[in-house]
Parts: C-alpha cells; sequence; structure tokens
C-alpha cells in the first residue's frame, strides 16, 4: 500500500533516521519538479524550488497530521513554493488573447491527435500545458497527470472545489484552443479565423 510506506518513512525520519526521509524524495522528487517547472517555467528556479520543497517538508515532517495522503502535503508545499517564487520574482505572465476557435469540432481534433506519433504527442501537450497560467498549469498536473481528485487539489491549493471545477474547465478550453494551433497550424490565419 503507497501510503503505508509512507508513513513507515516518516516515522522512521521522526525517530531521528534522516536517511529514511531519502526514500521519498526519491519517490515523489519527479512530481514534484513536474509542479514546480509547470508554474515556474524556468529549469534551474523549478530545481532551486523543489529542493526547498523538501527541505521544508523535511522541517516541517513533524507538523504533518495524515489527514491528508502525505503526497498531496507535499504538492501542496511545493504549489505554494513556487508561487511565492513568481510573487518575489514579480515575474506573474498571463495568457493573454486565446483566438476563438470553438467552431472547430473537439472529435476531430482527437482523431488528429491519434494519427500523432505518442512520444510527439506527448511533447505537443506538455507544450500546450506549459503555455497555460502557472496556477492553471499546476492544477491540470494535479488533476490529468497524478489524477488527484478535485477536493484534494482544492485542498493543495487552498481554492473551493467549485473553483478548481471551473478552472479544469477554462483549462481544457485553452488546451483544445492551443492543441487546435499545433495540429491545424495551416488552416487558420493570425485572426484565428479559418481560411
Amino acid at each position: 500500500m503507497k501510503d503505508a510506506n509512507d508513513h513507515f518513512y516518516i516515522s522512521q525520519t521522526l525517530r531521528g533516521n534522516t536517511r529514511a526521509f531519502e526514500n521519498l524524495v526519491i519517490k515523489y522528487q519527479q512530481f514534484v519538479y513536474t509542479i514546480t517547472i509547470r508554474i515556474l517555467k524556468n529549469k534551474e528556479e523549478a530545481e532551486e524550488v523543489a529542493q526547498d520543497t523538501f527541505v521544508k517538508a523535511f522541517e516541517a515532517l513533524a507538523t504533518y497530521r495524515g489527514e491528508a495522503k502525505f503526497s498531496s502535503w507535499l504538492y501542496s508545499i511545493a504549489y505554494r513554493k513556487a508561487l511565492d517564487r513568481i510573487k518575489k520574482n514579480k515575474r506573474l505572465r498571463t495568457l493573454d488573447s486565446v483566438p476563438d476557435m470553438s467552431h472547430f469540432n473537439l472529435k476531430e481534433t482527437e482523431n488528429a491527435l491519434t494519427q500523432i506519433e505518442h512520444e510527439e504527442r506527448s511533447t505537443i501537450i506538455k507544450k500546450c500545458i506549459e503555455q497555460l497560467p502557472e496556477e492553471d498549469a499546476a492544477i491540470v498536473t494535479f488533476y490529468y497527470f497524478e489524477e488527484l481528485s478535485v477536493k484534494e487539489i482544492a485542498s493543495i491549493t487552498k481554492r473551493t472545489e467549485g473553483t478548481i471545477k471551473i478552472k479544469l474547465f477554462r483549462s481544457r478550453k485553452k488546451l483544445h484552443t492551443l492543441l487546435q494551433e499545433y495540429i491545424t497550424p495551416e488552416i487558420t490565419n493570425t485572426n484565428g479565423k479559418a481560411i
């Protein structure tokens, strides 16, 4: 059981076996980095914040009560630290204007994507997620890649479940538009109108 192992390593760490914490770092380091890179969009800063996340988690481990999964608690730290870094750097980014391409059929988009090689498709999806605003990119990553529930994401981000549902809905629409640009760039002009 995934959580049973986490609790074992946590209790060992709290008893003074600091090497036990390394197992938690190894287990979660890739996903913590994924969250930080999606928010910060800068490799060096994402690596730094990921490291800070584990330092903070180690220092605050005694405050972890087990009410939520350890992974959710850890992702919450990573999420807040990444947002704090953005505020500190005063580099808030937004997706200014997304062309209206709602006239395209989502089914056609899905059919076109199935024709693209798996690796290429994965790269395109990641690039599109990176174009979302930082918080939206994190929420999409939590929901689709880590398969966290809306309730868990709300707990991590300190948002209401309703807000998370709205952000997921809007992010899906933005991703659809961004994917359309990758799949059918030759049939749209700069105004987003079909030629």
